[in-house]
């Protein structure tokens, strides 16, 4: 097997030679990568192979994508594929098409090269390395033929990175353990799924459903076969694990995410952020290591909100956050709370919640490993980011009234269009935060009652949800945005309605915790990226109590989320681990 010395220590054309058929008919790209020697870690050289693409003009970008085959096209039908790609498209069962799946494939091929000029990359071997179906890569054809161009050409380029990355993978002979143990229990854990959305091949795993409940149960058994002291299931339906240090008496650190799901959701949200430091425990014990402080991984019960109006149910208990008017708050099918905990063998009373509150003082601090969510990692060709701060947040609904009049009959100049209001509000809302870093502004909601085709509307509904990495700048965007608001409607002779139905103060990340996730990505070889978190987490919860910081892992397809196509590879996902017991080594030896 290939080994990293044997690279640093070969002439260019020896390290060419190397790393033939890492990249398609593309020895330039090894070949740009030598002058960056050496490399500490197998995921610097991939990164250093990454670099050279990115610093290559768009012709050679192409030339690169072009250099790749269609996917069982001309050249697998001939047999002329290269080795790697003979083998890549016939693990995924490429070579046994019926007449139907070859017919449909040979069409969307066509298709997709008429419509960009290249053909379709796709990294058949998948996240997982094992790899896809011939339903997944005809779904995935499909579903990109019709991006944009521009996309789509970075999207080529990141397949033929992950490509390379399993190639790579190959040559040294290594597989990511740890991130192929993440991966599995995200997979496994997505086969619970309440019955409306597990007809439609779905994931909805909302809080205390038979689903939920029946996740809850597999991350226990999880968690005791990864060698977890004592595992629990709390009174709000945390699942608790805990690996105890040399000294029982001595500080825990808290980790973990939330295990519940939106509708119709990923299978990586949150979760990962239990399995990963699970992960990393199961090696532990598998070493018979114990650390100078103890490890309490969560399972966090409820983040998202969807059956009851109780956002970060789970990880709020934990900080005296729950409210007790949530127990009698009722689903759609009229169960309160208190009901569907009593129906999950919770003990649906307000004292055992309250204890669930822990001491401070017990713990070094919390720390959480979440998918980014977003296109940021995905863009730049990282695996790996540190977070900086949680977003401040604040949401509003509002309505602009105007005068409905007849769209034929009614001058311009005399008009009161509500619907133009809103409209010229929606842009201010691009430009102001465009021009303020890292702040975002969305106007989701936008509805006109009643409408007609050819009504000048008189009302329009909107929706404000404003975000920023400081709570200062955060309210800051706020008062330029409402001020905005009642400028355009005094201008425009209309009157508007505006109420605030949720605020969240920003959670900065603690330096010190977040210079120890810098440490744990650079001892990667990997360089530091820090942005700021535009979703919430449970780290804002755990923030009013504890020093926190997160590190965010890359999400394909553009960082989708609470999406179906929301996804991460088992190379990320083992870097993730890696970064999280090289975290632990640095409290173990501070």
């Amino acid at each position: 097997m290939l080994q990293l010395a044997t690279l640093n220590a070969a002439s260019p054309a020896e390290f060419t030679a190397l790393l033939d058929g890492v990249y398609e008919h593309s020895p330039w790209v090894a070949m740009r990568a030598w002058n960056l020697r050496p490399f500490t870690t197998l995921a610097a050289l991939k990164l250093a192979l990454v670099q050279a693409v990115r610093d290559a003009g768009h012709e050679e970008q192409l030339r690169l994508i072009r250099s790749h085959p269609e996917l069982a096209g001309k050249a697998a039908v001939t047999g002329t594929l290269t080795a790697e790609s003979t083998s890549e498209q016939h693990r995924a069962g490429l070579a046994h098409c019926t007449p139907e799946e070859f017919a449909r494939i040979t069409q969307l091929n066509a298709t997709y090269t008429e419509r960009f000029g290249w053909p379709f990359i796709l990294a058949v071997r998948g996240p997982r390395g094992t790899g896809l179906s011939r339903a997944q890569i005809l779904a995935t054809l499909q579903r990109r033929v019709d991006h944009p161009a521009d996309f789509e050409f970075a999207e080529c380029l990141r397949q033929i990175h992950r490509i390379a990355e399993l190639r790579l993978n190959d040559k040294f002979g290594v597989a990511p353990e740890l991130g192929n143990t993440v991966w599995d229990w995200c997979e496994q854990l997505a086969t619970h799924s309440e019955p409306a959305w597990a007809e439609k091949g779905e994931l909805t795993a909302t809080y205390l459903t038979d689903a939920h409940r029946a996740c809850a149960a597999d991350i226990a058994a999880w968690m005791r076969d990864s060698g977890f002291d004592s595992v629990e299931i709390d009174a709000v339906g945390n699942v608790v694990g805990v690996y105890h240090g040399r000294d029982l008496q001595s500080p825990r650190l808290l980790t973990g995410s939330h295990y519940d799901t939106v509708r119709n959701a990923g299978k990586y949200d949150g979760r990962i952020g239990a399995f990963i430091p699970m992960a990393c425990v199961r090696a532990l014990h598998r070493a018979g290591t114990r650390l100078p402080f103890g490890l309490e991984v969560v399972a966090f019960a409820e983040e998202e909100g969807q059956r009851y109006k109780a956002t970060f149910l789970g990880s709020g208990a934990l900080v005296g956050g729950f409210n007790p008017q949530w127990l009698e708050q009722r689903d759609k099918d009229g169960i309160s709370m208190r009901e569907a905990m009593g129906q999950a063998g919770l003990p649906a009373e307000l004292s055992a919640i309250t204890a669930l509150r822990r001491d401070p003082a017990r713990y070094l601090g919390f720390v959480e490993v979440h998918i980014e969510q977003g296109p940021v990692l995905n863009t730049l060709d990282l695996p790996l980011g540190i977070v900086t701060s949680i977003n401040a947040s604040i949401r509003f609904v509002g309505e602009i009234i105007g005068m409905a009049s007849h769209a034929g009959t009614t001058p311009m100049a005399t008009r009161r269009d509500a619907a133009c209001g809103v409209a010229e509000l929606a842009l201010f809302l691009e430009r102001r935060a465009g021009a303020d870093g890292d702040s975002v502004a969305t106007m989701g909601l936008l509805e006109v009652p009643g409408g007609s085709i050819n009504v000048v509307p008189g009302r329009c509904r909107f929706s404000l949800d404003l975000r920023a990495p400081t709570t200062a700048q955060r309210d800051r965007l706020r008062d330029d945005v409402l001020a905005e608001l009642a400028s355009v409607c005094q201008r425009r002779g209309l009157r508007y309605t505006v109420e605030e139905t949720m605020r969240e103060a920003a959670a900065p990340s603690a330096p010190d915790w977040q210079r120890r996730w810098e440490a744990a990505v650079g001892a990667l070889g990997l360089p530091l990226h820090r942005l700021p978190s535009g979703a919430g987490h449970d780290a804002m919860k755990l923030h009013t109590a504890l020093p926190q910081a997160m590190l965010f892992v890359r999400g394909e397809n553009a960082g989708i989320s609470h999406n179906p196509l929301e996804s991460s590879t088992a190379d990320d996902l083992d870097l993730a681990c890696a970064a999280f017991h090289h975290l632990l080594d640095q409290l173990a030896t501070s």
